[in-house]
C-alpha cells in the first residue's frame, strides 16, 4: 500500500499542495496558478547539488539530490524551492485546509 506525503505550498496568491508518492518516486503538484506549477514541476525533474549541513554551522558538503528519489531527498530539495522558484513551501500549514482553501 503506498503512502502518499503531502506538503502545502503558496505561490503568489494561490495555495496549494504536493503529493509525493514514494513507491512511484512520483509527484504530483497542484496549484492553480500555471506559472508557479511549471516552476516547481521543473524544479523537481531536476538533480540538485545541494549543500548539506552536518556536525558544525561550518560543516557543509555539496550532494547532488535528485528530489524524486526517495522522501528524504524530495525533502531536502523542498528546503531550497523558494530560493529557485519563489514557491514557498508551507511547512506548517495543514494540508487538508489547503485542499479546502486554496487562496488566501
Amino acid at each position: 500500500m503506498a503512502i502518499t506525503y503531502s506538503v502545502a505550498i503558496s505561490y503568489k496568491n494561490d495555495l496549494g499542495w504536493i503529493d509525493y508518492d514514494e513507491t512511484a518516486k512520483k509527484a504530483t503538484v497542484h496549484l492553480a496558478n500555471e506559472e508557479g506549477k511549471k516552476k516547481v514541476e521543473d524544479y523537481l525533474g531536476k538533480t540538485h547539488e545541494i549543500n548539506i549541513p552536518h556536525e558544525t554551522l561550518m560543516d557543509f558538503t555539496h550532494e547532488k539530490i535528485d528530489p524524486l528519489a526517495d522522501l528524504k531527498s524530495l525533502q531536502t530539495a523542498l528546503t531550497r524551492l523558494w530560493g529557485a522558484t519563489n514557491v514557498s513551501v508551507d511547512w506548517s500549514r495543514p494540508v487538508d485546509y489547503v485542499k479546502q482553501h486554496p487562496h488566501y
